[in-house]
């Protein structure tokens, strides 16, 4: 697949409404299928060739390609899913004769709820499970629907939106086409008997996506991907050498105390946003949230980039601090809501070490995380911010890596480890 990942480019060749944004871009044109075919060839592509294909992007545009090659005179198409996601509303496909290029763009939960959505004819399909058929160029498509008024300039004679699918996820089909007597009843019924059998497709398409997000959304990017993959016996997994990120709130004990569970929850959220966030946005991995603990990694890599995850880190835990600051002194909402929470403080402690990564716990139920000495170091050294009263601390085998100031705490008798540990943190913090 020839895909286009420069921002100038997609942003110079097409423009989405705010919630909804560009993932990846196919353009690989009329090759996506063959020169010319017929239905009963596209049905019979549908029924086998198609099911090894792995990726919506990729089927969604041969699927177009292989109408136009059978005669169907399509000039934009699009695909719209729901699916089950804390932050995305679902996705779409958009296919434009114009630059023939094929998009894949994510949803926002917001987007649902803006008017371009709620007067759109989508919404309406959505509503009524019918099948709509308008012509963008009469006056009365263009005072029921605002869109009809784009479709109308760029030349559209006929847009259809078909609804697809009688599941819990609503899925939507639209198609334009120039030509200024529309698209035939028959060719109406053809694409129809096509889309019985793209569904199946979709649905599988989605089912795995739906998968995919939940299992990221609980367990991260990189544990999701090895549970997909197979990775899901017992004790199966790999040693890695990474930076290790152990951070926990200060005084959580006396807040738990003091605060209902439900101003405790939405405390907790706006806390590790922040933190997770900020790991996340430097390249690091989210293991786990223990209670107000967080778990994380920065990976080195195959290609000994040392110096290159303990600077991630430490500017992830940097971020992390000037963030908290922010939340204290903002007091975003629902936080204004909640008397005498602030202020938020976190004890992040950073390490380095081997630890293996995998599948841990009883055969019914599993746990993907990290293990090893050096965890358990790095979580001795979060506790001493009691006492040496920084908000980050750092082993010396991160340290070595890092090029620029730091503040020597001296060095440290840790529980269950051998030798005193010196400590580190940035100057002057």
């Amino acid at each position: 697949m020839t895909t286009i990942s420069d921002e100038k480019i997609i942003q110079n060749a097409r423009s989405y409404p705010p919630g909804v944004t560009l993932v990846k871009r196919s353009a690989r044109g009329a090759a996506s299928a063959p020169a010319q075919t017929t239905m009963a060839e596209i049905e019979e592509w549908l029924l086998h060739a198609a099911t090894l294909e792995s990726e919506m992007l990729v089927l969604m545009e041969s699927f177009i390609w292989h109408m136009i090659a059978a005669g169907l005179p399509i000039d934009r198409a699009s695909l719209h899913v729901t699916t089950l996601h804390p932050q995305l509303l679902g996705f779409a496909w958009n296919w434009r004769s114009a630059d023939n290029f094929c998009d894949e763009v994510k949803v926002e939960h917001s987007a649902g709820d803006a008017d371009f959505f709620k007067f759109s004819p989508l919404a309406r399909v959505i509503e009524t499970k019918q099948i709509l058929r308008r012509n963008p160029q009469l006056a009365e498509s263009k005072a029921e629907f605002p869109i009809m008024a784009e479709l109308a300039d760029l030349g559209i004679h006929e847009y259809i939106v078909m609804p697809m699918g009688g599941g819990e996820y609503r899925h939507i089909v639209t198609f334009a086409t120039v030509r200024p007597s529309g698209f035939t009843d028959i060719e109406v019924e053809q694409v129809t008997r096509l889309l019985r059998l793209f569904a199946l497709h979709v649905e599988r398409h989605i089912a795995a996506r739906i998968a995919e997000n939940a299992l990221n959304a609980y367990l991260g990017t990189v544990a999701g991907v090895k549970v997909l993959s197979g990775s899901i016996q017992r004790g199966s997994g790999e040693a890695i050498r990474a930076i290790i990120w152990v951070s926990d709130l200060r005084g959580f004990t006396d807040l738990s105390s003091r605060l209902s569970g439900p101003e405790m929850i939405m405390l907790l959220n706006a806390y590790f946003e922040t933190l997770a966030g900020a790991v996340l946005s430097n390249g690091g991995e989210v293991l786990k949230f223990m209670g107000d603990g967080l778990l994380a990694v920065f990976p080195i890599g195959a290609d000994n980039q040392y110096a290159a995850a303990a600077q991630a880190a430490l500017r992830a835990a940097q971020q992390a601090v000037e963030g908290l600051e922010r939340l204290n002194a903002q007091e975003p909402p629902p936080l204004h809501l909640i008397e005498g929470w602030k202020p938020l403080r976190s004890g992040i402690a950073l390490h380095e070490g081997e630890v293996f990564f995998g599948n841990i716990g009883a055969p019914e139920r599993l746990d993907f995380t990290v293990i090893g000495s050096a965890v358990n170091e790095a979580s001795r050294v979060e506790a001493l911010q009691k006492t040496l009263h920084r908000n980050i601390l750092i082993t010396e085998a991160v340290a070595r890596h890092l090029d620029m100031p730091l503040d020597h705490l001296g060095e440290h008798d840790l529980r269950g480890v051998a030798k005193p540990m010196a400590i580190f943190s940035p100057a002057g913090s």
